[in-house]
C-alpha cells in the first residue's frame, strides 16, 4: 500500500470509528519499527491512532499482550476499536510525559520506584507460558548484529580469527549468563522511551490498576532471564547514573524478589549483580548493533547520538570482569579515535 492510500485509510477509518467527518490526525510518535501513531481530538478528549501495518508489524501480539497486562493491574492503553486486517487501532491517550526527560536528580528515585512497582507486578503477576522463549537461539542471534554493523559495516573491520574466538567467548558467557536465571515475563523494551507519567486515575482500568507509569511498546515480550528488564530500565540506553546509585537500586529490587520468591535466597548481591551486569551487557551489545542497522539499513539517524553512551556501558561492564577483559579490548582497539556518533554514508 502506497504512503499516501494508507495515510487516507487512516484517517477515514478513524473518523467513521469515531462517527467524526472533521477530525484530522497529527503526528503523535514514531518508533525504531513501521508502527507510527497518531493524536486525534474528539468530544473534548484526546486519543492515539496506532497505525501498525500488518504486513511488517501484526498488531495482534500488541492487543493479546496489552490485554494480559491490564488484567494484571498495569496500565496500558485501553483500547476502544480495532481492525487487525488494516493494522489500525484506537487507542486511549497516556498523554506524552515521557519519563526520559522528566528523569533528574531530584525525581529518579520516586519516578524509577513507580517502575519498579510495575515491574514486580509484571514479573509476580503475569504468566509467561506460551510466550516466545528468550532461548539460546534468540540471544546469540541479538548479539550477532553487533559484529555485523558496528564492526563490519560502520567501523569496517572484518574480526580476524583469534578476534573471532574472543567474541564467541564472551557471547557463550553472556548467554550462558542469561539462561540460567529464573524465567519470567520480559517486556523487553522497559526504559524511559517506553514509559509515561500518568497523574490521573486510569478511567478504564480495573480497581488496584496502577495509574503510573504508563507502559507501552510492549508487542514482543517474551519469557527471560528476570534481570532483563530491570537492566532496560536502570541501564538505559537514553539516560546514565552513577554505578553506585544504580547499584542501590538493584539491591533494594533484588531484595523484593527474594521475598516474593521469584529468586532463590541464596542468591546474594553479588550473584544477583553479575545477573544484572551481563544481561543488560546482553542488551547493549546487541543495541550497539541495531542502532547503527536502523541509519545505514532503514535510514533512521535519530539513535546516532546514543552510540557512545551504549559503547561507554559495553566496554564499562566488559572491563569489570576479567573473563570479558579481551573483549573489552578488542573493541578499544577498532574505536580508538572514532567519532561513533558521525556516520557518512547510508
Amino acid at each position: 500500500m502506497k504512503t499516501h492510500d494508507r495515510a487516507d485509510d487512516r484517517l477515514q477509518w478513524t473518523r467513521r470509528v469515531l462517527d467524526d467527518a472533521s477530525l484530522t490526525l497529527l503526528p503523535a510518535s514514531a518508533d525504531a519499527s513501521f508502527r507510527s501513531y497518531w493524536r486525534t481530538q474528539h468530544a473534548g478528549r484526546s486519543w492515539i491512532v496506532m497505525d501498525s501495518p500488518p504486513a511488517q508489524e501484526d498488531p495482534a501480539p500488541w492487543l493479546q499482550i496489552g490485554r494480559r497486562l491490564a488484567a494484571a493491574g498495569l496500565h496500558v492503553p485501553a483500547v476502544q476499536a480495532h481492525d487487525l486486517q488494516q493494522g489500525f487501532l484506537l487507542i486511549e491517550d497516556l498523554g506524552n510525559r515521557l519519563y526520559l526527560p522528566a528523569l533528574s536528580e531530584q525525581t529518579a528515585d520516586a519516578l524509577y520506584g513507580d517502575a519498579m512497582d510495575a515491574l514486580l507486578r509484571m514479573q509476580t503477576r503475569m504468566d509467561c507460558s506460551g510466550l516466545p522463549p528468550f532461548d539460546h537461539a534468540m540471544l546469540a542471534s541479538g548479539l550477532e548484529v553487533m559484529p555485523q554493523w558496528f564492526l563490519r559495516h560502520h567501523l569496517g573491520h572484518a574480526p580476524d580469527t583469534d578476534e573471532q574466538v574472543v567474541l564467541d567467548a564472551a557471547f557463550g558467557l553472556i548467554i550462558r549468563n542469561a539462561l540460567e536465571q529464573p524465567r519470567c515475563f520480559v517486556h523487553r523494551d522497559f526504559h524511559s522511551r517506553n514509559l509515561l507519567i500518568v497523574e490521573h486515575d486510569n478511567p478504564t482500568g480495573a480497581a488496584g490498576t496502577l495509574a503510573s507509569p504508563g507502559i507501552i511498546d510492549f508487542q514482543g515480550a517474551l519469557a527471560g532471564p528476570v534481570t532483563y528488564d530491570l537492566a532496560s530500565l536502570l541501564r538505559d540506553a537514553y539516560i546514565a547514573w552513577p554505578r553506585e546509585r544504580v547499584e542501590g537500586w538493584v539491591e533494594a529490587y533484588r531484595q523484593r524478589l527474594r521475598d516474593t520468591g521469584l529468586i532463590a535466597s541464596d542468591i546474594d548481591r553479588e550473584h544477583f549483580l553479575r545477573w544484572f551486569d551481563l544481561t543488560g551487557l546482553h542488551r547493549h551489545v546487541r543495541v550497539l548493533g541495531q542502532f547503527y542497522r536502523l541509519w545505514y539499513r532503514d535510514g533512521k539517524p535519530g539513535y546516532l547520538a546514543d552510540v557512545p553512551r551504549v559503547y561507554r556501558y559495553v566496554v564499562a561492564v566488559a572491563r569489570s570482569y576479567p573473563e570479558l577483559a579481551g573483549f573489552a579490548a578488542l573493541l578499544e582497539r577498532h574505536t580508538q579515535g572514532r567519532d561513533l556518533a558521525r556516520v557518512t554514508d547510508a
